[in-house]
């Protein structure tokens, strides 16, 4: 039998990525990370003549070698995780390595600092390539469609038109940006090695430059020294990695609102692929709904409010309380959705339809009054007094006679002096609004060369 049925968490049977990074999410790999924080502080202490060398290296092994299932039996004695680990490792060494297990360090040493490092291994390792396979199926969806015309529609009006690659490079531009943040962020998470309240007392008994030894522990393993930390690392560098994972999810989450939204029957100007034996509904056969694009949306809505018990963890009492011991554990999570969230949209925008005729035929429902705009920019550079004003009444004129907007104004005497000074560049757009796109495709090509170039897709 299925063991996901046994799960109380759907990330667990349904949201959780398939991939090797679930294991770095794991429980277990929560424990492995503070196995390599220990391990590093008894390779720091062999460094300083603190503990000796061949100690040192029981301890490291012991910390290779052993389960989270002998950390969560021990648990359940010392009713402390971290203590539980250490009596784990003691376990594991000669009566000699002993002593030097824990030594100096307090339980957030371990805890915090392995979880910087965890989260800036899967940063680096999973969730930077996965969004860059997102960013470059963006890029390419992008410039295919990049002269492909649409109608841009600001608070759900047709606005004037623009092409869909356009549309696209909007979140090219965002999502490149929310990548840099993310690796900026993870690159700047902290380890400490500083003790109790974080003021090097135990330390300072053996080592006169605290400092510098917390600073070539925590760099052995990958990471800064935290500039000041308390019994805990400065909690501003993991709020600011989260916010930047959580924004992100945001820029995500608004595309796939947009693609949502596009496949409206009465819009339909792209579709979602369906594979054989889909289902749309259980009552009516003919439906094929936005599924996948409605499911980011609603993974979103689930996981953005979790930014506020982030924020809630930025506070401790004084050196250090508890209240972020349960909130930080959710943290994996987080991530395991979001990682869930871009393989999704990855997936499901490199298979999207466009459908071009209809993007057409919407256009055509607003395109004499998308006229509006060019002939009174144009209007009023060849000196009309009042163009807004005038082509405003017209567009009443319009809707009121059924005759479309250029002809009323084509027709109109008080104006023709001003037509006719029209350049012949200029009338085409005022005939052919359709090409009235602006930079749309020169701004698509650019944006996406620029984020190409920068992320090095």
């Amino acid at each position: 039998m299925d063991s996901r049925f046994d799960n109380i968490s759907p990330i667990d049977y349904r949201y959780s990525p398939d991939g090797p990074e679930k294991e770095l999410l794991s429980e277990k790999a929560r424990i492995v990370y503070q196995l390599k924080v220990e391990a590093a502080l008894a390779a720091g202490l062999a460094r300083y003549n603190i503990c000796p060398p061949q100690a040192a290296e029981e301890i490291i092994k012991a910390c290779r070698k052993i389960s989270p299932d002998e950390v969560y039996k021990e648990e359940e004695k010392t009713k402390h995780d971290i203590r539980a680990l250490a009596n784990c490792i003691r376990r594991n060494v000669s009566d000699k390595a002993k002593p030097f297990v824990h030594f100096t360090a307090t339980s957030e040493d371990i805890k915090l600092t392995s979880e910087s490092l965890r989260y800036k291994d899967i940063t680096q390792q999973f969730i930077i390539p996965q969004l860059k396979e997102l960013e470059k199926s963006l890029i390419e969806k992008a410039l295919l469609y990049k002269g492909t015309v649409q109608t841009g529609r600001t608070h759900g009006q047709h606005g004037v038109p623009i092409t869909f690659g356009f549309a696209l490079s909007e979140y090219v531009s965002r999502l490149g940006a929310r990548i840099e943040k993310i690796a900026g962020s993870a690159s700047e998470l902290r380890g400490q090695m500083s003790g109790a309240v974080g003021a090097y007392n135990a330390s300072s008994l053996f080592i006169k430059d605290t400092e510098k030894f917390e600073s070539e522990l925590v760099e052995s393993l990958g990471l800064k020294r935290s500039q000041h930390s308390t019994q805990i690392i400065e909690p501003e560098y993991l709020t600011d990695f989260m916010h930047s994972i959580i924004s992100c999810f945001g820029v995500i989450a608004n595309l796939a609102d947009d693609i949502r939204h596009l496949q409206r029957t009465e819009i339909a100007e792209v579709a979602e692929r369906f594979e054989a034996g889909q289902v749309g509904s259980s009552t009516m056969p003919h439906k094929r709904n936005p599924w996948h694009f409605e499911n980011i949306k609603s993974l979103y809505k689930e996981i953005m409010p979790r930014m506020i018990t982030i924020y809630l963890d930025q506070t401790s009492e004084h050196q250090r309380d508890l209240t972020n011991s349960a909130s930080a554990r959710w943290i994996p999570e987080i991530l395991s959705v979001f990682m869930f969230a871009v393989k999704r949209m990855t997936k499901h925008l490199t298979n999207l339809m466009v459908v071009d005729k209809n993007m057409l035929r919407n256009l055509e429902l607003s395109k004499e009054m998308v006229v509006a705009e060019p002939l009174y920019i144009l209007l009023a550079y060849h000196g009309h007094p009042d163009a807004h004003e005038y082509v405003r009444k017209m567009t009443l004129k319009s809707q009121k006679t059924g005759r479309n907007l250029r002809e009323l104004a084509m027709d109109d005497k008080d104006i023709k002096r001003y037509l006719e000074r029209f350049s012949g560049a200029q009338m085409d757009v005022i005939r052919h609004p359709e090409r009235y796109t602006g930079r749309s495709e020169n701004k698509c090509m650019q944006t996406c060369r620029y984020w190409k170039k920068r992320l090095e897709l």
